[in-house]
């Protein structure tokens, strides 16, 4: 399944959060040399409670916003995360 996710680099704490069908995830660490990238997929992996290597970078490498494919993840599963 893939996702929309807005990155916000730099923040002062950890989070993700739904605003429609979008996911921002902010991270504490900086967008240099793709830390901000790796920490953005391990809070990706832990909101939807999914392994970390089944998360993958598809688009938006460096750009905030970003396109994620999640392995394993099924809509119905989705539908009641967003809803939270």
């Amino acid at each position: 399944m893939r996702l929309v996710v807005r990155a916000h680099p730099g923040a002062s704490r950890t989070d993700a959060k739904w605003d429609g069908t979008v996911l921002h995830v902010r991270v504490t660490a900086r967008a240099a040399e793709g830390a901000a990238n790796r920490a953005l997929i391990q809070v990706v992996a832990n909101a939807l409670g999914v392994r970390r290597s089944a998360v993958s970078l598809v688009a938006g490498e460096r750009s905030r916003d970003k396109l994620i494919d999640v392995n394993g993840l099924e809509q119905a599963s989705l539908d009641r995360l967003r809803d939270h």
